[in-house]
């Protein structure tokens, strides 16, 4: 995948990870950007940044998890530039809780984690098979491949991204369609404090799990993208520990899952631990 001259989306783009990957993929040279998030006037800040700075950028205002307003992105780049080469759909957020959280805040997830994923690529796919191919980049987590200690939604969400990005892998690679799935541990965005529940997250919760290998500013990360994309890699791993802990739990799952208990008795022995929130 060639960022050089390409016409990119990129959804969650009005901070954090989505953000770095607009100016970033300005800076490689692509021909033309769509800028989508919920966030209006943050994403028409960047888009006017990126615009001033040579890049054309256009700013949309999106809610990923209605298809109509993904399918409306697509076709509208589409007629804007002729094209559409490489979705990179981005956003999302972390709460925390188990079996007790509310249902509702596992179907909202599913929409922002999962659907959007799937709508970004049902929509734009044909548009790319008519074109000759394209690219989706998929964001989903480190929690995609492993699981989040503290977030029973996250966990199940981020892993369901992982299994659809394989899926359409699978499915349309040999159409001309290139998928890659971005799965970082921490990364120094603002995910935390634009969550639902941010009062909620602890400094030892689901955060500082994900931060034991360090954390990454979101521009940093952009460099493990770009050679990813490049390369044409399925996972996008900036955090290279990470496929050391995957074939890890594929080697022994009992093990993996005895080891994982252990580190969520560490993080939380000053506190209940999640398997206590039912029982509250």
């Amino acid at each position: 995948m060639e960022i050089r001259d390409a016409v990119v989306v990129v959804t969650g783009a009005a901070s954090g990870i989505g953000e770095a990957m607009v100016e970033r993929f300005a800076s490689e040279g692509a021909g033309a950007l769509v800028a989508a998030d919920l966030d209006s006037s943050g994403v028409s800040a960047l888009a006017k940044r990126v615009s001033d700075g040579g890049t054309p950028c256009e700013a949309i205002t999106c809610d990923v998890a209605d298809e109509a307003a993904v399918k409306a992105l697509v076709d509208g780049t589409v007629e804007s530039h002729g094209r559409v080469d490489l979705v990179a759909s981005n956003a999302g957020y972390v709460t925390v809780g188990g079996l007790e959280a509310p249902d509702a805040e596992l179907h909202r997830m599913f929409g922002v984690h999962v659907m959007a994923h799937l709508y970004a690529a049902r929509h734009a796919i044909p548009h790319m098979v008519a074109s000759g191919g394209g690219y989706l980049l998929n964001t989903s987590s480190a929690a995609g491949l492993l699981t989040q200690i503290g977030s029973l939604h996250y966990s199940v969400t981020k892993n369901a991204a992982v299994s659809l990005a394989e899926w359409i892998s699978m499915t349309y690679g040999d159409r001309g369609i290139g998928v890659s799935v971005l799965c970082p541990q921490a990364v120094a965005t603002n995910i935390v404090t634009n969550s639902p529940t941010a009062d909620l997250i602890p400094g030892d919760g689901p955060s500082g799990a994900a931060a034991v290998d360090g954390v990454l500013t979101a521009a940093g990360l952009l460099d493990t993208v770009v050679e990813a994309l490049a390369d044409e890699r399925f996972h996008v791993l900036p955090h290279p520990d990470v496929a050391e802990y995957a074939r890890r739990k594929g080697d022994d799952i009992d093990r993996w899952l005895g080891g994982m208990r252990r580190f969520q008795s560490r993080l939380y022995q000053e506190g209940p631990t999640p398997a206590d929130w039912l029982l509250a």
